[in-house]
């Protein structure tokens, strides 16, 4: 992970930490770094954000770092992250940025740089933007005159957004009772046309931002409310994005939970009957849970575990040309469709296969039978997360831990990419025991790294 870009761009409170002059140091680093890895020409920057309150203040910044080093840029104003890469490839840019912190507070904000090709950029080309803001490594030009970059506005990104989603599927959805739930983020802009274009009968929830509210009880991280509102509604299926859309969590007809690894597997089983599944393999994380890695034995696919982070299952994609992967977060990836993670494509692709089946959805739910896992996040100090793999007490819990677990479970224990955090993870076929160790686990990152 790099010093500036973690594992999903520059994040961190906006005005405090992510502020308006590194912002525009980023702006200034990329247009460079871009320019010089397209022969000199002036490139051209893409732009989108979500609905946070500090995304225009942000944006401005961004712009005035990239017109100041010659880039040309095109405002696409509030999209799904998804949107900006869409937009990156289908127009020719040189690159595209998404001002956004995903499914954090209103309070925190991030900057998430795309390449040409639509991926995030490569590791190497983030050092280099890192090295100019950080350490100073080069000069920047300054341009005058007519070589100072200009701006444009694209007015039409979400229909056309909207009509490449739409396009992944054959089927209209007419017949389906849809609930959504948008955050209060980027999915306002887009869930409404998306969703009456394909003919559903949908009711749209949490879709009237005001800067503050995004994920604020409400989204993929928040899914209890959806839960009770398809249970007590009578809803076919719910689905709930985060704040910039690029994850989607669904709720099926009986009001549970469908996570990632479930929108996986059942998204496997349909893609390997029709013959679409590339290289009869999908592609996980370490967290993905051990009832999935079940779940393809039994059906003779390949299980692939890549580090936490949709930028990492993407990598091991490209490398042996699988085309779906995901994480359990509801970061789900159709390579044959989109270069990202897209929660509304996710949610549409899921409505298709219902729609194709016509089963309830849930009778696909029982494919995965989870083994208990749990989560614990604790808040840490800087210092704390950076140096937890030499906290010696730690070390020693684990080791305890994994030795009353044996081979009936495991404990994955990381830092946050994006807050500061440690995760403890702990899963195995014995639900009381995993919760015991977890809380030990936690309790001794709270004692020596918060």
């Amino acid at each position: 992970m790099g010093r500036l870009f973690g594992t999903d761009g520059a994040r961190g409170v906006a005005n405090t930490e992510l502020t308006c002059e590194l912002a525009m140091q980023i702006g200034r680093a990329a247009a460079l770094v871009i320019s010089e890895g397209n022969g000199g020409r002036r490139p051209v920057f893409m732009i989108g954000k979500d609905t946070r309150a500090s995304g225009a203040m942000l944006e401005g910044a961004l712009v005035a770092g990239l017109c100041s080093v010659g880039a040309d840029v095109v405002l696409l104003g509030v999209v799904p992250t998804p949107a900006v890469a869409c937009m990156v490839t289908g127009h020719s840019a040189d690159a595209g940025i998404m001002i956004s912190a995903s499914h954090n507070p209103c309070e925190y904000n991030g900057i998430k740089i795309f390449s040409s090709t639509g991926y995030k950029l490569p590791d190497a080309v983030e050092e280099k933007i890192e090295a100019i803001v950080l350490d100073g490594a080069r000069e920047i030009p300054a341009p005058i005159g007519g070589e100072v970059g200009r701006v444009t506005v694209k007015t039409d990104t979400v229909d056309e957004y909207v009509k490449h989603v739409a396009s992944s599927v054959d089927v209209k959805f007419d017949g389906l009772r849809i609930a959504l739930d948008c955050a209060n983020g980027s999915a306002s802009a887009t869930a409404r046309k998306l969703f009456t274009e394909l003919g559903a009968d949908f009711d749209i929830f949490c879709s009237e931002p005001d800067g503050v509210n995004i994920n604020d009880n409400c989204g993929s991280t928040h899914i209890g409310n959806l839960q009770k509102i398809v249970r007590e509604g009578g809803y076919d299926a719910g689905f709930a994005f985060d704040g910039d859309a690029d994850r989607c969590l669904a709720v099926d007809n009986n009001g549970d939970l469908v996570d990632g690894d479930y929108i996986l597997a059942l998204m496997a089983e349909d893609m390997k009957e029709r013959g679409a599944l590339k290289g009869n393999a999908v592609v996980g994380t370490i967290l993905t849970n051990m009832g999935f890695h079940k779940f393809c034995r039994d059906r003779g696919m390949n299980f692939i575990a890549a580090k936490v982070g949709d930028r990492y299952v993407l990598e091991e994609m490209l490398k042996n040309g699988y085309n779906l992967g995901g994480e359990q977060s509801g970061h789900v990836i159709f390579l044959d469709h989109c270069t990202t993670g897209d929660g509304q494509l996710t949610a549409v692709q899921i409505c298709g296969l219902l729609r194709r089946s016509g089963k309830k959805f849930s009778e696909f739910t029982g494919l995965v039978k989870p083994y208990p896992q749990t989560m614990v996040n604790v808040r840490v100090t800087p210092e704390g997360k950076k140096g937890w793999k030499s906290c010696v007490p730690l070390s020693e819990a684990i080791k305890e831990g994994e030795s009353a677990l044996g081979d009936s479970g495991r404990i994955i224990v990381r830092e946050s990419g994006t807050e500061p955090l440690i995760r403890v993870m702990t899963e195995g076929e014995n639900e009381q025991q995993i919760l015991r160790i977890a809380d030990e686990l936690a309790a001794v990152v709270k004692e020596f790294l918060a």
